[in-house]
């Protein structure tokens, strides 16, 4: 299994591109949103990948961040939802907008997304209502996933330039409302309250309050959850 890639972009197309790593090349699905955030043809890339192997297919799908990639797992796990409609789901919403409206039950949202009818859209959010809280809680760097188990990591050969020492990328940290939605979810589990209610709770005030941090998110998340009356 290969879980991360880092190499080269080669070639970009619509809904696809070719990282080169060490002279093979890995041609690479993306939603629309990652395409647009990879850089430019010749430059270093480093996608997390998810790969599909089957009689007479093999493909892998890649993601920028581990809570995206975690994402597209268990939205594949859901009948009737394929790796297509997944990357359309993420593409469309993120995987931050993903963890919102599955907190938050949240189908009409998810149905947006192209390729997805309301039958479809609601299992997703009752099939995985519950394990929203888990990937809300993902804030690991990638050097930190590369330190873990399961990963096979495919990184290109060092510079062989004289004189020339070789640079290495800092590593990725997770998004500033990734990282605040994780930190609040787990200062509301330190308080008590239960992984789903937290994690509604904390979607609602990423959803009013987008730009707000830490602190802040967990101040509104306490106010949804105190009693009302």
């Amino acid at each position: 299994m290969i879980g991360k890639l880092t190499g080269r972009l080669e070639y970009r197309s619509s809904d696809h591109v070719l990282i080169d790593v060490r002279g093979v090349g890995y041609i690479v699905y993306c939603s629309d949103r990652t395409m647009a955030t990879l850089p430019g043809t010749g430059e270093a890339v480093a996608l997390y990948t998810d790969m599909v192997v089957r009689e007479d297919l093999m493909q892998l799908y890649g993601f920028p961040s581990l809570m995206e990639k975690e994402w597209h797992r268990l939205l594949t796990s859901v009948q009737g939802v394929g790796a297509k409609v997944s990357l359309a789901i993420l593409g469309a919403l993120g995987p931050e907008g993903v963890s919102r409206a599955i907190a938050l039950g949240d189908w009409a949202t998810v149905k947006a997304a192209k390729g997805v009818g309301p039958k479809t859209a609601q299992r997703i959010v009752l099939d995985l209502k519950d394990k929203a809280p888990g990937v809300m809680a993902m804030g690991g760097t990638i050097a930190d996933a590369m330190d873990g188990p399961g990963l096979d990591v495919v990184e290109p050969a060092e510079p062989v330039e004289t004189g020339k020492t070789p640079r290495k990328a800092p590593p990725k940290a997770p998004s500033g409302a990734a990282a605040a939605s994780a930190g609040a979810l787990s200062a509301l589990g330190n308080l008590g309250y239960g992984p789903s209610d937290a994690a509604a709770a904390v979607a609602e005030a990423a959803a009013t309050y987008p730009d707000a941090n830490e602190a802040e998110l967990i101040r509104a998340a306490l106010r949804l959850l105190a009693p009302k009356g």
